[in-house]
């Protein structure tokens, strides 16, 4: 098996890549309603633990895996033990899930663009109108695929680097901006100290305090991308000098600005029109356009708004795309570009099912949960969670830690000051966490 020949072309373009990875439609989307329905300040802070106890840590150990292995991410971690294939696959079958569901709300922004363009009027039944219909939403959610497609066969460099080199700093800056008018409303405070001061006693009791627990692992690893794969993939196109922990560190801390900017960006405007952060995954469809509607300049503030969406949501589906589409490249003589399409026409399927599970046919169902949530809920509370645990294990046990550090400090040219806190968070810390969490809110012990 041979290493990839694809490579970054510099250092500036992989962070932007990589934290485009992150930085998706789970933090302009997913964080704020997330926040919203689980205690707002106290998810903060449970959430800002986990990243340094799961988020930094597991990234780390990804990018070490694939730059270590220079393959795709089932192929990186056989490389480093030929029976632990499967801890890559959880990429792979996450990054899939993932792009099931995720393909339909990257379609719902496109028509929300198109909307806010033309000022057509959006009313809070819009959302459950549009999503209900057929044949629309489909038309839009093929669309959005055509885009991440049509960037990932560009390749890695020409491609996927040099897409996100542009769009994340044009997402930054305009987001910031809307960030600066929403503080500035009437009222705005209020979402502020929902969204920075604690209040525990929206916690009534043990189940309460385990959902939001389970919610901010949850969201560490679908924004972070952990246990998908993708950190796996990128570190394989990385040369051998780029300094590992610095790039993680810079990653997660331009996750974390942007879903704090996109907190107060939202949750100050919800709060001074008196809507409630509690809509859930509507949020932004639902309670977001009447928001607007009622701004001064609105129409131009909605547009804004969801083209950058559109644009978070594009940095992070073209790196899931590429952990599948890498592996089927590897796996059989297609061209990136076949291997490309036909990855995406099997995605735009199940997106289809899953669109008309929470519309047009409500009876494509496992459970209680539509296709479009069963597939959110496999892949970031059971798929991802179970991927980071394996990757821990592979890590801390396995490939061993001594053999870790010496990839990540580039065979010792570089000192790695995290060592000892890297070896006891991912041989201890990180795997115990994520089982307890994940036996108590599946299972109920």
């Amino acid at each position: 098996m041979k290493p990839s020949k694809e490579q970054w072309s510099s250092r500036f373009g992989f962070i932007m890549a990589a934290a485009g990875s992150a930085i998706g439609l789970g933090n302009l989307w997913k964080f704020p309603y997330i926040t919203g329905t689980s205690g707002g300040a106290v998810f903060l802070i449970v959430y800002i633990i986990f990243l340094i106890l799961l988020g930094i840590p597991i990234l780390l150990s990804e990018l070490a895996i694939g730059r270590f292995a220079g393959m795709n991410a089932i192929d990186s971690c056989r490389k480093i033990n030929s029976k632990w294939g499967f801890a890559g696959a959880f990429g792979i079958i996450g990054a899939f899930g993932v792009m099931a569901s995720y393909c339909v709300v990257g379609g719902w922004v496109i028509r929300y663009i198109i909307n806010s363009v033309t000022d057509s009027r959006m009313s809070a039944d819009y959302f459950a109108e549009y999503s209900s219909k057929s044949f629309e939403p489909l038309i839009w959610t093929a669309v959005f695929l055509l885009l991440t497609c049509a960037i990932v066969t560009g390749g890695v460099s020409g491609g996927i680097e040099r897409v996100s080199s542009v769009l994340l700093p044009i997402l930054i800056v305009f987001l910031v901006g809307i960030m600066i008018y929403s503080l500035t409303l009437p009222n705005a405070i209020e979402g502020v100290k929902f969204f920075i001061v604690p209040d525990f006693s929206a916690i009534n009791g043990f189940s309460d305090f385990i959902r939001i627990v389970f919610n901010a692992m949850g969201q560490v690893f679908f924004s972070l991308s952990l246990g998908m794969g993708t950190l796996i993939t990128y570190g394989s196109y990385l040369p051998k000098d780029n300094d590992l922990t610095s790039s993680t560190i810079t990653i997660v801390a331009l996750d974390t600005a942007i879903a704090l900017i996109a907190g107060f960006a939202i949750l100050p405007a919800v709060f001074s029109f008196g809507f409630e952060p509690t809509e859930g995954f509507g949020l932004i469809f639902k309670t977001l356009p009447a928001v607007f509607s009622r701004m001064s300049g609105g129409t131009f503030i909605s547009s804004i708004f969801f083209v950058l969406v559109l644009l978070a949501a594009l940095t992070s589906s073209i790196s899931l795309l590429e952990v599948i589409v890498a592996w089927v490249c590897t796996k059989t003589k297609l061209t990136r570009t076949w291997a490309a399409i036909i990855v995406t026409l099997l995605i735009f399927i199940a997106g289809c099912f899953a669109s008309l599970s929470i519309g047009a046919i409500p009876d494509i169902a496992i459970g209680n949960m539509s296709l479009f949530e069963f597939f959110s809920f496999f892949s970031d509370k059971v798929i991802m969670p179970l991927g980071g645990f394996f990757i821990c294990i592979l890590t801390g046990y396995v490939w061993g830690i001594p053999q870790a550090s010496h990839e990540i400090s580039n065979g010792g040219r570089l000192k790695f000051r995290m060592r000892k806190l890297f070896g006891v968070t991912v041989r201890y810390i990180a795997p115990a966490l994520i089982a307890v969490i994940f036996a108590v809110s599946l299972f109920g012990i």
